[in-house]
């Protein structure tokens, strides 16, 4: 059972895979789907959402994680390739307490540069045509 309760199916990360909602999108497979953070905490702050219907990563099963980390490392090498940051941040919140927002396990990937601290965790919403600049480089890094 999950840290704060059941999976809710109608969340927003089930949505945007179910095509209900929209997004900037980066990569889609049989295992995830990928896209801009719309309140990004630096530019190039990207999403990788499993398709695995679980609130949190300790729900998942053991090969629906392993498919899921191979893909935060590629997407994360097309972000250091595409962008050119000094670092790069990922991180996984599980439950409330630990700074999770949407209940639908998830992995942000954050380009980090010397001298430019973060944005705030869900924070300031980005221009969707500048996310569409950064996931198209990123895209064409893959």
């Amino acid at each position: 059972m999950s840290l704060e309760g059941s999976y809710d199916p109608e969340n927003i990360f089930a949505k945007i895979i179910a095509g209900e909602m929209p997004c900037v999108k980066v990569h889609e497979d049989d295992h995830v789907f990928c896209f801009m953070d719309l309140f990004p905490q630096s530019p190039g702050h990207t999403l990788v959402v499993p398709k695995e219907p679980v609130r949190n990563a300790l729900d998942m099963s053991e090969d629906g994680l392993k498919e899921a980390i191979v893909r935060v490392q590629r997407i994360a090498n097309a972000v250091k390739t595409a962008l050119d940051p000094d670092g790069i941040v990922l991180t996984q919140f599980n439950g409330a307490p630990a700074g999770q927002t949407v209940f639908h396990v998830h992995f942000h990937i954050i380009p980090r540069y010397e001298g430019r601290p973060l944005g705030e965790h869900a924070g300031r919403q980005a221009d969707v045509e500048e996310l569409k600049v950064l996931a198209g480089k990123i895209k064409a890094a893959l």
